[in-house]
């Protein structure tokens, strides 16, 4: 995170000799402070400090006088990189009460960035609440405390002030995440994941969750090949046997079109096709072809067999089939039907297929919904949620 952006002329814009005569000080108050103002706009900020050190011994100080006398030394001692000095004389100027409330914020935050670079973290804690109090839509001061509780090694307090905040950014989202990792706080850092992944989605950030939810307790096996179509659609399947794996459980479900654009996108991505187990790859392929030329003669009796035994998942796999092989028409009823049925080995999976069908067709409005009525604890609700993820704000 970058310091705070303050210079000797930010907070105090305005003041200058004419200032100082609207004002009135005494002569021995009065000429050194001039003379020091002189130097620091000549860039001699160290002999103006010195010379203010002349008003010090004058005694009997008016709140004015003060006031004017730590103004300049602020500025001063900022340009001269004398930390310890500008933290005073800020702290005497903010609490003098001179200030409007706009400068007031701009000295307060001043400050903080002072003890902030000067690795007073808990002064600059103490003056960025001070800012946030004052205007708490201050995003820069939260993040600064929060980076401080963090660097500090305050962990739950960092989190603590994370999760009080709304719509955290892509950088506050990756330092809860990465205090969730620390905690071994790992429902917390799923959580954190999937909301990085819905509103600054990433290749690893997508890599990392979908790695996390097939490890989660509980998920089924069964929805293998639904988990590679998520990683397929977000360009994260790089191995030959990771084509090779998702085409073959396509064909088991007997979806040979979707075999097919899985080995195409395998041989067009270099991952197919190449190497010792070439053959091996085109004879996948030409029985992917081979039963795509078989599927289309048996789907009469196919479709005729399940509708009469009232079969919801031979229905359901026959419907997501024809929509991969781009005949929604007919498929979408026949997911439909098996939806209505509710008789499959796993309702919720069928309706997930239903609404990823539906997304394939073109529905994006019916599949958001149907994948927001999606349940389940074996992955099948996970799933449709990051998918919703993924439609909504595509990688």
């Amino acid at each position: 995170m970058a310091a705070i952006g303050f210079t000797a002329a930010a907070p105090i814009a305005g003041f200058s000799s004419v200032a100082y005569a609207a004002e009135t000080v005494r002569a021995e108050i009065g000429k050194p402070l001039q003379e020091a103002q002189k130097l620091a706009a000549a860039g001699k900020n160290k002999e103006a400090l010195a010379k203010l050190k002349e008003t010090d011994a004058v005694g009997g100080k008016t709140a004015n006088e003060t006031y004017l006398i730590e103004r300049t030394r602020a500025s001063a001692a900022v340009a001269a990189g004398d930390n310890d000095a500008a933290a005073k004389a800020f702290e005497t100027v903010i609490n003098s009460g001179k200030l409007s409330p706009a400068e007031s914020s701009k000295f307060s935050e001043a400050l903080a960035g002072i003890y902030y670079r000067a690795k007073d973290y808990n002064k600059a804690v103490t003056w960025f609440q001070r800012v946030l109090k004052d205007n708490p839509s201050n995003t820069s001061a939260h993040e600064y405390i929060v980076q401080i509780l963090y660097t500090s090694g305050k962990y739950a307090e960092a989190a603590k002030e994370l999760q009080a905040t709304k719509n955290l950014s892509e950088n506050q989202l990756g330092m809860l995440a990465n205090i969730q990792l620390k905690q071994n706080d790992k429902v917390g850092y799923v959580q954190t994941l999937e909301k990085m992944a819905a509103s600054y989605p990433k290749a690893q950030t997508w890599a990392d969750l979908l790695q996390r939810v097939q490890t989660k307790p509980g998920f089924s096996s069964a929805l293998s090949l639904d988990l590679l179509r998520l990683r397929l659609q977000l360009g994260l399947l790089t191995k030959p046997n990771e084509y090779m794996e998702m085409s073959q459980l396509a064909l088991q479900v007997g979806n040979p079109a979707e075999a097919i654009k899985i080995i195409d996108q395998g041989y067009k991505k270099g991952a197919l096709g190449t190497g010792s187990d070439a053959a091996r790859h085109q004879r996948l392929k030409d029985l992917a072809t081979k039963t795509q030329a078989e599927f289309g003669a048996k789907l009469p009796a196919a479709q005729a067999e399940a509708e009469k035994a009232k079969d919801a998942d031979a229905l359901a796999n026959l419907g997501y089939a024809l929509v991969s092989d781009g005949k929604a028409d007919k498929g979408l009823p026949l997911l439909e039907q098996a939806v209505k049925l509710g008789t499959g080995k796993n309702p919720e999976a069928i309706k997930l297929h239903q609404g990823l069908a539906q997304n394939i067709a073109g529905k994006k409005a019916a599949a958001l919904t149907t994948l927001k009525s999606v349940k389940g604890t074996d992955g099948t609700a996970d799933l449709a949620r990051y998918w919703t993820m993924n439609i909504n704000r595509p990688l």
